[in-house]
């Protein structure tokens, strides 16, 4: 079903069907998070990719066009450029470890230290909570970053079209 939203994004033209599709995408998302136990990963992609970015695309949408330009030239160089990534991807994983192998090294390397040292050296009694504050504090900062610049972009794109049409209004 994932890869079927994804076909239907990629040969939409009507931008509201898109951001649909996209928060479609986000739940279906979410649920395979859930099925591979990471529930909360699989929540805050519901409530920020299928949630608040949904409505921030919508926001947005507002203020633009309805239907997708097309394009003036055929997109070769950047179609050459997703394949040539999504190759160097697909390679990359053949390097990976099996799924759930217990020898991998996140199992026996980065989750026993986790357990053993996370009390002790954030101070706080949670794992969880010790890992996305602390360990990945930098990556948990980078994604309130993102979400709050999208929300300050939507702002301003709404504040500039609220300004927009008060000066008609005066003139």
């Amino acid at each position: 079903m994932m890869a079927a939203a994804t076909v239907a994004i990629a040969v939409q033209r009507n931008l509201f069907s898109v951001v649909i599709l996209f928060g479609v995408y986000s739940f279906l998302m979410a649920t395979v998070l859930v099925a591979l136990d990471a529930v909360d990963v699989g929540m805050t992609e519901a409530a920020v990719g299928a949630g608040i970015s949904t409505v921030l695309l919508l926001g947005t949408l507002y203020l633009a066009r309805k239907e997708e330009m097309k394009p003036l030239h055929r997109p070769l160089l950047p179609l050459a450029v997703a394949v040539a990534t999504v190759v160097v991807l697909a390679y990359g994983t053949l390097g990976l470890p099996a799924f759930s192998d217990p020898g991998a090294p996140i199992h026996v390397h980065v989750a026993p230290r986790y357990i053993q040292d996370g009390p002790r050296e954030t101070g706080v009694p949670n794992i969880v909570t010790a890992v996305l504050a602390s360990y990945r504090g930098y990556d948990t900062l980078g994604e309130v970053m993102v979400v709050f610049t999208a929300g300050a972009g939507i702002i301003a794109l709404l504040r500039r079209r609220w300004n927009g049409k008060q000066k008609e209004k005066d003139r």
